[in-house]
């Protein structure tokens, strides 16, 4: 049966949201200055210079460190975005149409301010370097199959793999542009959005119902996010952990690879280490929509 428009298409809807969330003040991490303040207490000035320049392998930063560091930031992160979820769950059903998409946005917001801080911990280059409220196409992509992991999409864990792998084979300090909007991977995008899209809206009524109730709704709401937020940040860290790019002391530069394992490719999605190495192997399987 068809819809009407504006709501037949989920991948359009996640990618509006994503946009819009991307947009929200005080949402992009600003890669140097979170990396050289997270790094500053755990590695010598010299470290954390490298680290900025190249990236935290590069400059032989451990795997303990760098997941110490990512702990703390998924902490913060969550904290915060459970409190500010239990504050609009407060003003009960009059104020749902205001308050539902809010409380989306800033979700959306901190997922993705949870995964650039794992991304520039674990060596992937500057998500948002270009000036301006534009999220370019490349990013977008790699940005949903980010989300894809944390929502425990297997396609996405292979495909953020295989990006991965691209990058650290080629020693490139920029995300594979045409890997991830037209050719290899894009089509993996445009399911797991696809999929995100139908997720986000079943996600959306659980908690509008939960805020139909004052007070009592703020703490179903808070304590929704709290558990929702938590694993999906730790399926994310756990897998970029595990990637080539995270390996210590692998240089990426725009000559060849010095000290970096180049990654084969073995068939269109297989991911580096192509057992889906750093696949949250207790994380549910989430079955994704039919075309």
């Amino acid at each position: 049966m068809k819809q009407g428009k504006g709501i037949e298409n989920p991948e359009s809807r996640f990618s509006a949201v994503l946009v819009g969330a991307a947009r929200l003040p005080g949402v992009r991490i600003n890669r140097e200055a979170y990396l050289r303040s997270a790094l500053a207490r755990h590695c010598s000035e010299d470290d954390n210079r490298r680290a900025l320049e190249e990236t935290p392998a590069a400059a032989g930063i451990t795997v303990e460190v760098l997941d110490k560091v990512a702990n703390d930031s998924i902490r913060y992160e969550t904290a915060k975005v459970s409190a500010l979820s239990a504050a609009a769950g407060i003003p009960g059903i009059i104020a749902l149409p205001a308050t539902v998409p809010a409380d989306v946005a800033q979700y959306f917001g901190h997922m993705l301010r949870i995964a650039q801080k794992l991304a520039y911990l674990y060596s992937w280059p500057d998500l948002f370097s270009d000036e301006g409220d534009d999220v370019d196409d490349a990013t977008m992509g790699v940005l949903t199959l980010f989300f894809g992991v944390m929502f425990g999409t297997q396609s996405a864990n292979a495909a953020v793999g295989k990006v991965a792998g691209m990058m650290s084979e080629q020693a490139v300090k920029k995300l594979p542009q045409k890997a991830l909007t037209k050719g290899l991977i894009y089509p993996i995008v445009k399911k797991v959005a696809g999929y995100l899209g139908v997720k986000m809206t079943k996600d959306s009524f659980a908690k509008s119902v939960s805020k139909a109730i004052p007070l009592v709704g703020a703490v179903v709401s808070g304590g929704l996010t709290f558990t929702t937020f938590l694993p999906m940040a730790k399926r994310l860290k756990k897998h970029l952990a595990s990637l080539p790019l995270a390996e210590p002391s692998h240089r990426v530069m725009d000559g060849e690879v010095v000290d970096g394992e180049v990654v084969e490719d073995h068939g269109p999605f297989a991911a580096a280490h192509a057992d889906q190495h750093g696949a949250d192997t207790t994380a549910v399987k989430l079955e994704e929509p039919q075309s």
